[in-house]
Formats: C-alpha cells, structure tokens, sequence
C-alpha cells in the first residue's frame, strides 16, 4: 500500500485499537557490542575523530544492524517504528563533524525502517508504519547554556529550523510515514521543529501527519523549560497535531499523573513511551517487561492511551508485554474540542467564555 492508504489503514486501526510503537534504540544496540571500528566502517575509516556513540551513523556504516532492530520490534509486535535519527540534524551531529551528511543518514535511515515495515505489512497486510525521528538537538533556545550569561544562546531559531527542514525532507525522501518531533524539552525548540516541518512540506508537495512528545524531566512536572503539561500541550495545539505525548525522562510510575494530565486535555491522540524506570545507580534501568506490562494496563483500562511504547531501557520483550497489556482495551477517547481560548506561559491559561 502507499503511504496515502497506509495512514488510512492506521487511523482506522487506531480507532479500534491501542498503537504499538517500537521501544528504545539505543538499548537494542547494547546488544550488538558495536566497536568503535564498527561506528567507522569502511566509509569512515579516515574521520579524523572517533565515532564510537554516534548511533545515528550506523544507518550508513552497520545498515544491516539498524535493519535488525526495527524487525525486532516489528516481530515482537509493533505497529509504528521510529527511525535511527535521533541526532540526525547538523546541529547535533556536529560533536562528530559529521555535518555534510546529515541528510544522507535521514534519507538511508527512513529507507531501512520502510523495507522493514514493509516486510512485516507483507505478511499479514497489517499496516505498519515508520515515524521519522526529529530529536530535541544539543541545543536549548529559550535557555542560556551558561548561568552567569542569561542572554547567551548558541543557537537562533532560524538556524534551528533549517536544520530541522533538511531533516524532515530527507525523511520525506526516505519513505517516513509520519513526523514524529519527541523528548521536547524546550517548547521553543519545538517550534522551530514544527516550522522546519512546514517549510519541507511546503517544498515537497507532502504533506506528513505530526506527532509531537514532551519531556517532563523529574517529579516537578515540568519541562525543562518550565512547562505544565498542559501549557505544554497549549503551546503546540495550533499544529493540529495527529497525536501529541510523553516520552522519556520518567518511569512508567513517575509519568502516570502527567499523561493522565494530558489525555483530559489533548483533543489528539495521546501517547505514552516511557523509559524502562529511573536510571539506577549503575545507570540501569529496573523496570522488566513483566512490571512494565502491568502499568501499561491499568493505563489502558483508564482511558489514558491510543499509542503506546517504550523509550530508554526497554526492549522487544517490553514492547511484547506491553501489546499483551493493552490487547483488546477500548483505546482513549479524546474530549470534544474546546472553542474556548487556550493560551500559555509556564502554566496554562483559558479564557472564561
């Protein structure tokens, strides 16, 4: 099917059912026990600087790694697979001087999640869909990087939205599904997300549904950047948003007051994919498929959820306990839309009509 019907397919199947995205990428490929001359290749093998860490790369140097991951996730059940870009913009990838070919690895990273996803959708003709990955970059625009410079930043929006525009048209290019801007810690960066978005649909006549996920970054429930959940979720409604979420940061018992906040708002698709628990003292994560599984239900029985996965720590066993979870539950229904005007700062702001 095209990409056209594939989203049919999957808003219809949304309708019935609770999504499945894939879990975390980084966890997978702890796996693999990738070298440093393994992030290098043959490709890179003169780079002047080690590459070891650069995960984003592997779609170039190790395309055969990358694919197993996405059909593993794909094989343990879900329905949405999220492409290797997390850093995939000049702006991150500059650590490693990788620049010139950031887009490049946008387009060969939606290419690998499609040929997955389309292997899956073969078999039983269950669409399967790839989001591309637009991560939150190095940098922060509403917040200085240096205390004593309140003022300072490293970065303007103009430049950050171009870096998001050659982003998206490259995932474009590649075959993604959906735009999925997440781990927004900076609404501002979001923003500029959104409008490199926009200027890449512009330039390409298409036009891809945008899902876009939050970061509460401790118990505060805030963004890093000062945000509610729910000013969160107003700063972001303009972009009509095909599902709007939380990701990351928290534990499945840390995040559930929050995502609660969000599914009474979001006139959109909620969604949810947590880390595996806090980072422990080793830097682990302590929550197993089996205790992950039993969260994901009591949430899906609430009415909490449409689309479901997992961020750092989890795996395809996660995401296999967590379809299990939420198998046969009426997924959430969003509240009637709100005419009233809804504004925000750090918290939000409706006018009384």
């Amino acid at each position: 099917m095209n990409r056209e019907q594939r989203l049919a397919a999957l808003n219809a199947e949304m309708a019935k059912r609770i999504l499945i995205l894939d879990g975390s990428m980084g966890a997978y490929l702890q796996g693999f026990g990738l070298t440093t001359n393994d992030f290098h290749g043959t490709r890179f093998v003169e780079h002047p600087m080690s590459l070891k860490g650069d995960n984003d790369l592997l779609v170039l140097t190790q395309p055969q790694v990358i694919t197993k991951v996405h059909e593993g996730y794909f094989a343990a059940g879900a329905d949405i697979a999220s492409t290797n870009t997390f850093n995939a913009t000049r702006i991150s990838q500059a650590e490693y001087a990788l620049e010139d070919v950031v887009y490049e690895i946008n387009v060969e990273a939606a290419r690998l999640a499609r040929a997955a996803a389309d292997k899956f959708e073969a078999q039983d003709g269950r669409p399967r869909a790839v989001a591309g990955a637009l991560g939150p970059t190095t940098k922060l625009l509403s917040m200085s990087p240096e205390v004593g410079d309140p003022g300072r930043r490293d970065v303007n929006f103009e430049t950050m939205a171009k870096n998001y525009e050659e982003q998206a048209l490259g995932l474009i290019e590649g075959g993604a599904d959906l735009l999925l801007i997440e781990t927004i810690t900076d609404t501002l960066n979001a923003k500029s997300a959104l409008w490199g978005a926009w200027e890449a649909f512009d330039k390409t006549g298409v036009e891809l549904p945008l899902w876009i996920s939050g970061t509460i970054t401790d118990r505060s429930g805030r963004t890093l950047s000062g945000q509610t959940v729910e000013a969160f979720y107003n700063s972001v409604r303009h972009a009509k948003p095909w599902a709007v979420g939380l990701n990351c940061a928290l534990g499945p018992v840390e995040m559930r007051a929050f995502l609660a906040d969000l599914a009474r708002v979001a006139e959109c698709a909620v969604s949810a994919y947590p880390n595996a628990g806090l980072p422990n003292a080793m830097g682990g994560y302590d929550e197993t498929p089996h205790s992950m599984e039993a969260h994901y239900a009591e949430w899906a029985r609430a009415g909490l959820l449409n689309i479901a996965g997992g961020c750092c720590g989890t795996t395809p066993e996660h995401i296999e306990h967590m379809k299990h979870a939420v198998e046969g539950v009426t997924p959430r229904v969003a509240p009637m839309p709100d005419a009233r005007l809804r504004l925000a700062g750090l918290e939000p702001f409706t006018a009384v009509a």
